[in-house]
């Protein structure tokens, strides 16, 4: 521990002097509350609510600047939907590597159709077709054309694609009613990518459609980013697990199932630790393991504006606290903070708390550390259905539902589950924005 005589510090990532230092005297650790720099020592702190609250913003960019990178693997592009790249992917030749034609239809000098028309076609001699597959070029000379189906490769000699419905055949004879300029309904040898064009750089998050485009280079193994393994912390004294029938004053713990889905959607692999019945001790040492055998900490519940906060002492007795306090509603009450290096964030306990710091902050985290420099983030921009006052003097992140094409807010206390159930996103309002009007647009965040 580094915190001497209960001392708690906040600093910055990379910053020498510290924020906020609070020192306990030394008559007050010789009080019976416990050794001097123990936790129980920090759980009887007298400190205030928040000691240095950030926007969002500045939270995004401190979990960014201390994420680790994952090591990586080589996987078979079959597996490599929603991985990050760790390698960038460059294409060795050209592709498709040969002129071919994207029409049905007859390969053509294009010069020899300028002046054809309905009323005046011009009338060429078929010499054969192009057969898929082959190596073998055709060759057509002046006065001459060739049958080329779609993706068939252009004949010596050729430059342009009649399209078959302004061409008709009569035995030897083809007749042209359209006349077609040089590369018209060509793809040229290079037009997909060119040799040594830069596909992918790394850092890029694959979606279906682009392992066709690996398949379609030949790119078919490929280095990524391993799934980072987060470990999730349930704290509550009033916790039992989901499956239990909970008494009066209990309720089933939600947060470690919320998280470990939203982690394996961000492609990162959950590793839960249980619930800490509010035991600062236990409550340390499991940090201290999980930080060990993960490469992110994440504790639910235990932070809060109160003497009970013990999630912030505990991460302060264990390694570095950067945030103490979020700039959001809901979701105040988080924690930013290092074990030996190893990110750990404190989450407030109410679920619809927790998937906001969620959505807005740990997913950056998760991105930072498979070293993906964005995600992809869904949004629509629609109006609002009805008028929406603002709180005024810090941001807010208002839950919406989606109808006809409208916003309207899904208004509710942070702690009530069905605000998430009956919303489809969340709009942000700026903390020098009054409100919003009805039909005014806006951008909304889809969950």
């Amino acid at each position: 521990m580094n915190n001497e005589l209960g001392k708690i510090v906040i600093s910055r990532p990379g910053q020498k002097e510290p924020l906020v230092a609070f020192q306990r005297g030394m008559q007050e650790a010789e009080s019976g509350q416990g050794k001097p720099g123990s936790p129980e020592a920090l759980l009887h702190e007298d400190t205030k609510p928040f000691f240095d609250v950030v926007t969002i913003d500045e939270a995004v960019r401190i979990v960014r600047s201390i994420a680790k990178q994952t090591g990586t693997e080589t996987i078979i592009i079959d597996d490599a939907e929603g991985r990050v790249l760790a390698e960038s992917i460059i294409t060795n030749e050209d592709i498709p590597g040969f002129d071919r034609s994207w029409k049905d239809g007859y390969a053509v000098i294009a010069q020899e159709t300028y002046a054809a028309s309905e009323s005046a076609p011009v009338i060429l001699s078929l010499h054969g077709s192009v057969s898929m597959g082959k190596s073998e070029k055709g060759h057509i000379s002046p006065g001459e054309c060739m049958y080329i189906p779609t993706g068939g490769q252009m004949p010596d000699g050729a430059d342009a694609v009649v399209m078959i419905e302004y061409a008709e055949q009569a035995g030897d004879k083809v007749i042209i009613r359209q006349p077609v300029v040089v590369r018209e309904n060509v793809i040229a040898k290079d037009e997909d990518f060119s040799a040594g064009t830069v596909i992918y750089p790394a850092g890029s998050t694959l979606r279906p459609q682009d392992i066709g485009v690996l398949a379609a280079i030949g790119k078919t193994r490929i280095s990524v980013r391993k799934f980072p393994r987060i470990a999730i912390v349930s704290t509550g004294v009033e916790l039992v697990p989901s499956e239990a029938i909970p008494r009066i004053g209990e309720v089933r713990e939600v947060n470690s199932h919320l998280i470990s889905v939203f982690l394996r959607r961000q492609g990162a692999t959950p590793v839960r630790y249980g619930i800490i019945r509010d035991n600062m001790e236990e409550l340390v040492r499991t940090i201290q393991t999980a930080s060990q055998e993960c490469d992110a900490v994440i504790v639910s519940g235990g932070s809060s504006k109160d003497r009970n906060d013990i999630t912030f002492r505990a991460i302060a007795s264990l390694g570095k606290v950067f945030v103490h306090g979020i700039s959001i509603a809901p979701g105040k009450p988080t924690i930013i903070g290092q074990c030996d290096d190893v990110p750990v964030i404190g989450l407030p306990g109410h679920p619809v708390s927790t998937f906001m710091v969620m959505t807005l902050v740990a997913v950056h985290l998760i991105q930072a550390m498979k070293g993906s420099p964005c995600q992809h983030i869904y949004k629509k921009t629609i109006k609002m259905a009805t008028d929406l006052k603002s709180e005024g003097g810090r941001e807010q992140y208002i839950r919406v539902k989606i109808e006809n094409d409208e916003a309207t807010p899904v208004l509710g206390k942070s702690g009530l589950l069905n605000t998430l159930l009956y919303s489809d996103g969340i709009i942000h309002l700026p903390s020098g924005k009054e409100g919003l009007i009805k039909g005014e647009e806006v951008e909304v965040r889809l969950w």
